[in-house]
């Protein structure tokens, strides 16, 4: 799924199924071929055009969190297929294909360790896991994960990559929207701050709940934010979208986050926020 890179963005497309074997990584927005280590020195950013690859989940949590403090908390749970669902082929190949894609029981990390000395409970998610999507393990864990935040008291950091509710779950994975902010009221009820990352992509029942009720909100450059998507947008109101409609630098400009923070500066910025949240004077 290539993304093409404007003089704006510069979050684009790349290959999603990275091996560790893998040497070298062919960047689709400008041919380039990079060493696998330097890209991963430069953030998987493309050293030649600066375009955006992926992060997986777990290159996620490495970026973020300091080395050796992450605890996985993760709860050991698969979804079972509620519906007995059926498209192109059986949801229960469907999850079956993303496990072991991925390595992961369902489409999000959620653990516990430090950012730049600052201890958080974090849950990442796994685009790769059927987009990113929410079903009943995915909003059970991110419950989980905010209830991990209230007790230890500990900030609940969100990093969103999803296209949405699942929909091989129906009104189950729709419930998750539900259920999801109604943990994220106990978060402030009991004064733990939540600060939420979004990626490309950042859209559908995810975006349309738990990811837009943060007390800060920081855009990866680039990321694309939304509900439905443009083409179906524009079939629907008949309208043109103006010119970097729904991408980070436009929900900038229309108040929907806080900040847009190119992916090199990301750390910084959520440590100089944890900062200000633990009363820790500026240098």
């Amino acid at each position: 799924m290539p993304i093409r890179r404007d003089s704006k963005e510069r979050y684009v497309e790349v290959e999603l199924r990275r091996g560790e074997e893998t040497l070298w990584e062919r960047c689709r927005a400008c041919g380039e071929l990079v060493f696998r280590r330097r890209l991963k020195e430069n953030n998987y950013i493309c050293p030649k055009c600066g375009a955006y690859f992926f992060l997986t989940a777990q290159e996620r949590v490495v970026a973020l969190i300091d080395e050796g403090t992450f605890q996985d908390l993760t709860l050991p749970l698969e979804s079972t297929d509620p519906l007995s669902f059926s498209d192109r082929k059986p949801y229960r190949d469907r999850l079956r294909e993303a496990q072991e894609t991925t390595g992961l029981k369902d489409a999000v990390v959620v653990g516990r360790g430090k950012l730049a000395g600052h201890p958080v409970v974090l849950a990442v998610m796994e685009f790769r896991f059927i987009g990113g999507s929410m079903g009943t393990v995915v909003g059970e864990q991110l419950a989980h994960a905010m209830e991990q935040a209230v007790e230890a008291r500990e900030p609940f950091l969100f990093v969103v990559a999803s296209g949405g509710a699942r929909v091989q779950e129906g009104v189950l994975s729709l419930l998750q929207m539900a259920k999801t902010v109604a943990v994220r009221e106990q978060l402030a009820r009991q004064g733990v701050p939540y600060i939420a990352v979004l990626t490309y992509p950042s859209t559908g029942g995810v975006m349309a709940s738990l990811a837009s009720l943060a007390d800060f909100t920081l855009a990866e450059q680039g990321a694309l934010i939304g509900f439905a998507g443009p083409r179906v947008i524009e079939q629907t109101t008949g309208q043109k979208l103006p010119p970097g409609f729904q991408r980070a630098q436009y929900a900038l400009s229309h108040g929907v986050v806080d900040a847009v923070v190119p992916r090199e500066g990301l750390k910084g910025e959520l440590a100089h926020l944890l900062d200000i949240l633990q009363g820790v004077p500026s240098a």
